[in-house]
């Protein structure tokens, strides 16, 4: 069992912003850079500390957009389509941003590999310094994207903030709630989840928040603003509430709040929920359970 930690309470900024679909546009990945580094300065001026943006942030690549027999089929993937020089470009000033600005920035994107293996769909953790400190990489993708699009990433990842750690998951994994209790045991603080808001958005929320009350630790989630009007991007606290939450207007905006476990909305799930879960999974129950022929009689009369 881990042992307890007490993180300090760190200010995160969650975004939502337009996303497009298209990486041959290289001036839409301009455009997308450009707003990305507003939304950065508009969290660094509300006293962020870390910044967190939903897949398909900078670019979404569309499965129909990329595949080699489109435009109406769905095929494998055609990378040198992707305006690779630009996206760079783009990245690199976004980190150049997080230096000045003296913010963590965690930022979806494309991640090239080595040919012929497809790229994998990432979030890089950019720190306040301007350096990729790590990357967490997709591991549960969808049929489209596994069987077309992108190489699998194969472990979690953390990093930590000012004494709050966090982790990172991507995509359709809000579906999987044995990676969100993965992260519990890794004694994460905050699990950053990112989305391009497939269907199945309203659901998606609806489970950040009970990952959110399962695992007693704040969800960041972090979508689409076409969404926003049922889904927008918000933070979830230790209980399950939702405590910010970016306007419903399509608006790419950020939501930033403090994530400190003495507030009202964390301090019962940390200090008792989680340590009781702990608890009670390390096998509590087992010099309480008693030999009783009508216990093993499962068709015992009353």
């Amino acid at each position: 069992m881990p042992e307890a930690r007490n993180p300090r309470s760190v200010r995160l900024a969650v975004a939502q912003t337009l996303v497009r679909e298209d990486p041959r546009d290289a001036e839409a990945l301009r455009e997308s850079g450009r707003e990305v580094r507003a939304l950065m300065r508009e969290a660094g001026a509300r006293g962020a500390r870390i910044v967190h943006f939903p897949e398909g942030a900078l670019c979404f690549p569309g499965k129909f957009v990329m595949s080699v027999d489109g435009p109406d089929e769905v095929g494998p993937a055609d990378w040198e389509r992707c305006r690779w020089p630009v996206l760079q470009s783009e990245l690199a000033a976004i980190a150049a941003l997080a230096r000045e600005l003296r913010l963590w920035t965690v930022i979806a994107s494309v991640h090239r590999l080595t040919e012929p293996n497809r790229p994998h769909n990432s979030l890089y953790v950019i720190s306040d310094r301007g350096s990729v400190v790590t990357r967490y990489d997709e591991r549960l993708l969808s049929r489209t994207k596994v069987s077309y699009m992108y190489s699998p990433g194969v472990s979690p990842v953390t990093f930590e903030v000012d004494g709050t750690r966090f982790g990172c998951l991507l995509g359709m994994e809000i579906h999987y709630p044995e990676l969100f209790a993965e992260y519990e045991r890794l004694d994460v603080d905050c699990v950053l989840f990112s989305t391009s808001g497939t269907p199945g958005n309203l659901a998606a929320q609806a489970q950040a928040q009970g990952h959110a009350s399962a695992n007693s630790y704040w969800v960041s989630f972090s979508g689409p603003a076409r969404h926003s009007a049922t889904a927008p991007s918000g933070i979830a606290a230790p209980d399950g509430h939702w405590i910010a939450r970016c306007p419903r207007d399509g608006s790419p905006s950020v939501a930033v709040v403090d994530l400190d476990d003495s507030s009202e909305a964390a301090a019962g799930a940390v200090a008792y929920g989680r340590p009781w879960r702990r608890e009670a999974r390390s096998g509590i129950y087992t010099e309480h359970q008693v030999t009783d022929p009508r216990s093993e009689d499962r068709t015992a009369a009353f």
